[in-house]
């Protein structure tokens, strides 16, 4: 049995038969948005001070993660279906030691002035800077652990503002 959908139906990326579409934002305004994510990736002491004193058989462990981070957000809309192609103007991946974890935090900024939001390449950086980070010590550990894949914070567009209360 079809479901009918109405063109005002709450289920954006469904058109009227049901089907899954790409939404049209042409008619929206273009506006400065902004979206952060986080993720970590949990880990060994030992692997930690491998990858913190440049002992990781693959090399850069760091570094490599962080292009990897900034070269997926711009991919985003080839990797995920139906999201729109953006002009990004800005991606920033920072990743950041924590002894506690242990392990490292994985934050990623992604801003652009379009008719539609972020959130996606935010979350597609810091997972794929976790997964090169994985890739990348693997031959150290492979019990390691990727977790905490969120957004943070986003700006801009007809939603409005979110910021994650912990």
């Amino acid at each position: 049995m079809v479901q009918e959908f109405s063109e005002n139906s709450a289920l954006t990326h469904l058109d009227a038969s049901g089907e899954a579409r790409m939404v049209d934002v042409s008619a929206k305004q273009a506006s400065v948005r902004e979206a952060v994510a986080a993720a970590q990736v949990r880990m060994s002491v030992q692997t930690m001070e491998a990858i913190e004193s440049g002992n990781a058989p693959k090399g850069d462990v760091l570094g490599t993660a962080r292009i990897a981070g900034i070269m997926a957000a711009k991919q985003t809309w080839m990797l995920i279906p139906l999201c729109h192609p953006l002009p990004l103007q800005k991606v920033e991946v920072q990743i950041t030691a924590d002894t506690e974890l242990p392990g490292y935090q994985i934050r990623a900024r992604v801003k652009t002035k379009a008719e539609t939001g972020v959130e996606m390449e935010a979350l597609t950086a810091v997972s794929v800077a976790a997964l090169t980070l994985y890739d990348m010590a693997k031959a150290l550990e492979k019990s390691m652990q990727i977790e905490a894949i969120r957004l943070i914070s986003k700006t801009g567009g007809k939603s409005g503002d979110y910021q994650r209360v912990d």
